[in-house]
């Protein structure tokens, strides 16, 4: 049979200047905004922490180190926490350090996410891995976004982006899959990928969405690629080249996604996952309803 690698290893890009969010953004990455309690970047590795995912590497750049501090130990803090008998608060800080290894790398350019990407070839060390982008919080329906793609990755053993269904006014704003037959499955081989098409131009309304799944040849295109739109090196156009080597799938994955890049994404994140606890539950629905007759 093929010979099948178990994914274990997750890419997360951290590097951008996270503009829309400023003044938040000048001394604090965006990665680290909170919804709740939790900066942003956690939900991001719990997800592929919770799909089996055990080596992550967040590329950041200067700056922005605090990321490594969120995800390293902190002995002062545990040492207080213990003193005061707070054990579950303790729990909470020491979970990630004990279950997984986080690494970082620096994108000293922003020359776009190929090339951010192009940073993780030492530490992907020719083995498929997962891309998660930090603007994209899946709420899976049944099982995690990350393990929806590696179930299917056991399937394919070949590239799979992440997408979801966008309404056709939406399409201009997302790299759009275009699939080699039409077909209502979930997981549809890819003839194309068009980046920010007009609505007309369309191919399908399948947005790639933050989640992929790529097999080593990609830095392959990745060392060789001209810089695209914005002067960027970007990573749909070595996926592109990619295709006319191997195959390359598409899933859409079963669940919500929050865009937390936008104000409005975010504001609605915040709210959704209060009421997805049951220690807020209440006091957001009371507050929620406190603003019907303003």
């Amino acid at each position: 049979g093929l010979n099948m690698k178990k994914v274990t290893k997750a890419v997360i890009p951290a590097a951008g200047f996270g503009t829309r969010f400023l003044p938040f953004t000048k001394a604090m990455p965006k990665e680290m905004l909170p919804i709740v309690d939790t900066p942003t970047i956690e939900y991001i590795v719990r997800e592929a922490m919770e799909s089996g995912i055990t080596e992550f590497l967040i590329i950041i750049n200067e700056g922005k180190e605090c990321i490594k501090t969120h995800f390293g130990r902190n002995e002062v803090l545990e040492k207080f926490l213990k003193s005061k008998n707070k054990d579950n608060e303790l729990k909470i800080i020491e979970e990630l350090p004990n279950k997984i290894k986080v690494s970082f790398t620096y994108q000293h350019e922003q020359l776009g996410l190929g090339h951010a990407v192009l940073c993780a070839k030492e530490f992907v060390n020719n083995e498929p891995f997962v891309l998660l982008l930090g603007d994209d919080v899946y709420v899976g329906n049944n099982k995690p976004a990350t393990l929806q793609l590696l179930e299917a990755f056991d399937k394919t053993n070949s590239s799979i982006l992440g997408t979801l269904e966008v309404p056709l006014d939406d399409v201009s704003k997302y790299g759009i899959c275009e699939p080699a037959i039409k077909t209502n499955d979930r997981l549809v081989k890819l003839k194309s990928v068009i980046e920010k098409p007009k609505k007309e131009n369309a191919p399908s309304n399948l947005a790639i969405g933050g989640r992929y799944i790529l097999t080593p040849q990609i830095f392959k295109y990745l060392e060789t690629q001209t810089k695209g739109a914005g002067g960027e090196i970007q990573l749909t156009d070595s996926i592109l080249r990619l295709m006319a080597e191997e195959d390359v799938y598409s899933l859409t994955i079963d669940g919500t996604r929050y865009d937390i890049g936008s104000k409005k994404g975010f504001l609605k994140a915040t709210i959704d996952f209060a009421l997805n606890r049951e220690d807020l539950c209440e006091d957001m629905k009371n507050i929620l309803a406190s603003y019907k007759n303003k």
